[in-house]
């Protein structure tokens, strides 16, 4: 057998292996040493190819693939620091737990650490970023190398998609000539099936749980971003037979398509909420029960510390669960899934009162808010106004910083479809157009909007160069108050000296140029009459971007107005118990 076939044989096996374990996405980036491998996907038509020339693009579009299908993408680069600039993507899925198969093209063992070019240390590269790490040996004719790779692959798949998802890497050197010959069918596969279990609690952990349940009088749930995949209908289930309030993040996608009996339970404005001291003190909850990520809202959390409940119950897949606070008493490893549904209470000691009060609390506050913009046009209002006009089954992928926390303050518990993703894992504003194009091409059946920052926005214009290689749909919604807007709300706003120049960092660009040079669609609006007439526009582009001008102090005043605002009402009402 000559170089040539071993060579085919070796990417053609890894390709199979990764067909075989579900794998159904790849994003390539250009480059000569990973050419067997970008030649052996081209060829495989059970997989569908995406390409990206920007490897830190790339890297955030596969994340946005697979957090739209919650299935595993491929990602496959060149060697050197084309490997490097995959690092802020693979922290992000990290922490996200979304499922990516890192390959990286590498040179033999005898050209690294000698001053061969395009030669770094890859070996490990991601650190404890990845959930697990491993070097291929060269393509060889012996007996034991492909049955070797192909568990390896298979190996890599299961321990990306087992709980919690992560992402995983295969370092792969090639020695030249890298051509291969293509195949029209894939090698069969010896390796037939793999099994994991699903992640469930203990019957002694049920037990436990169930009791802690029972004897709670004022319990309170928090529900942030779930698993991909999770079946919400448990997570439901679960409050009807617990019956208590029910403190929802906008990324968990509970607070759209309520179903009508979970209506009372559901809260959406405790942030707001959470900023008056009278209220915390009624609302002091004996347990409290967490699903998913920890939630946006910092007064939330800090609340939680403040209550100091007797029981602090979080529910994670991960034995690494996620407790800021410290506060936990109790953890469940597990899945939100199923045993949710099967939880029955004998002896409920909850008090109705207890729901009715937060309950009223947030009719109250969800009224000032609906309220909102009718008389402020600030970014609030603007974020507000679409939330309002979306089309039904609309996705909309939010920035961090303010975008989120708008999002978070303005959706409130509806029936509508509108679905809120975000790039959580690590709050970083790098990669969020790339996540967002990704996450639109992974969710061909609904429309998604991007709602970022200027900043964020700048940090990824680079972006747009996957829609010269494969369809794009997506509107880009920049709120462009000429700097980072979320300072003006910490502790440095106060501190005029060096503002500006260290947080403020205003650039006085706008962003109708770089709509041109990808032919995106592009209006603009100064207010939000003006923001909703170009969402309604017909756009005759895939790839559309508008642009609002807002101004950072009045969103601070305006913001704070209506917190104010929510204060006095809650105030009142409490006043007159």
């Amino acid at each position: 057998m000559n170089e040539r076939e071993i060579l085919s044989n070796y990417v053609y096996q890894i390709v199979s292996a990764l067909v075989a374990s579900g794998v159904e996405k790849v994003v390539i980036s250009p480059g000569s040493r990973s050419t067997p491998l970008a030649y052996a996907f081209a060829s495989t038509k059970e997989l569908e190819m995406h390409r990206q020339v920007d490897e830190r693009a790339a890297a955030f579009y596969a994340l946005g693939l697979a957090k739209a299908t919650a299935k595993p993408v491929v990602l496959l680069c060149t060697s050197g620091t084309a490997a490097a600039n995959y690092y802020p993507a693979i922290v992000e899925a990290k922490y996200a737990r979304v499922p990516l198969i890192i390959l990286t093209a590498d040179r033999p063992h005898e050209l690294r650490e000698v001053g061969a070019p395009q030669t770094i240390n890859q070996v490990r590269l991601y650190g404890e970023n990845v959930k697990w790490s491993a070097e291929f040996p060269i393509p060889d004719n012996a007996p034991q190398t492909l049955p070797f790779i192909e568990r390896h692959t298979v190996r890599a798949v299961n321990i990306a998609t087992t709980a919690p998802f992560g992402p995983v890497h295969l370092n792969i050197p090639f020695r030249e000539p890298l051509m291969i010959d293509f195949k029209e069918e894939l090698p069969k596969s010896s390796y037939i099936k793999s099994y994991t279990n699903e992640l469930t609690p203990s019957k002694q952990a049920i037990a436990e749980f169930t009791h802690i349940l029972e004897r709670t009088t004022n319990g309170m749930i928090i529900i942030g971003e779930l698993p991909l995949g999770t079946d919400t209908n448990h997570v439901w289930n679960f409050i009807r037979e617990v019956k208590w309030p029910v403190m929802i993040e906008s990324l968990s996608n509970l607070r759209t398509e309520v179903p009508e009996d979970c209506q009372v339970y559901a809260i959406s404005t405790y942030d707001a909420l959470m900023k008056n001291e009278r209220f915390k003190q009624n609302v002091r909850p004996q347990t409290v029960i967490r699903f998913g990520a920890q939630p946006v809202s910092k007064f939330l959390m800090q609340f939680i510390v403040q209550a100091n409940p007797q029981s602090y119950i979080i529910i994670d897949e991960d034995p690494m669960y996620r407790d800021s606070t410290h506060m936990s008493t109790h953890f469940i490893h597990a899945l939100p899934g199923e045993w949710l549904s099967e939880i029955e209470l004998q002896h409920s000691v909850a008090e109705i009162e207890y729901v009715q009060f937060w309950k009223m609390a947030d009719l109250l506050a969800s009224d000032v808010i609906e309220k909102y913009s009718d008389y402020a046009d600030d970014e609030g209002a603007m974020v507000q106004s679409l939330l309002a006009n979306f089309e039904e089954e609309a996705d909309i992928f939010v920035s961090s910083s303010m975008p989120i926390r708008d999002i978070d303050t303005f959706l409130l518990s509806t029936n509508r479809s509108v679905q809120i993703f975000a790039n959580r894992g690590a709050n970083g504003i790098d990669g969020v157009t790339s996540t967002a194009l990704g996450f639109s091409n992974g969710r061909k059946m609904r429309k998604t909007y991007l709602l970022i920052g200027d900043l964020a926005f700048l940090h990824d214009t680079n972006a747009f160069i996957a829609s010269r290689y494969q369809n794009c749909d997506l509107t880009v919604i920049v709120m462009n108050n000429d700097g980072g807007g979320i300072f003006s709300y910490l502790p440095q706003s106060k501190v005029e000296a060096h503002y500006e120049d260290l947080f403020g960092t205003p650039t006085e660009l706008t962003f109708e140029q770089v709509a041109s040079m990808y032919n995106m669609e592009y209006e603009k609006a100064n207010t939000k009459a003006e923001l909703i007439n170009t969402l309604a526009t017909n756009k005759q582009a895939s790839l559309k971007l508008i642009e609002v001008f807002t101004d950072r102090e009045e969103n601070v005043t305006q913001h704070r107005l209506l917190w104010t605002r929510i204060n006095e009402v809650i105030e009142q009402w409490l006043d007159s118990l």
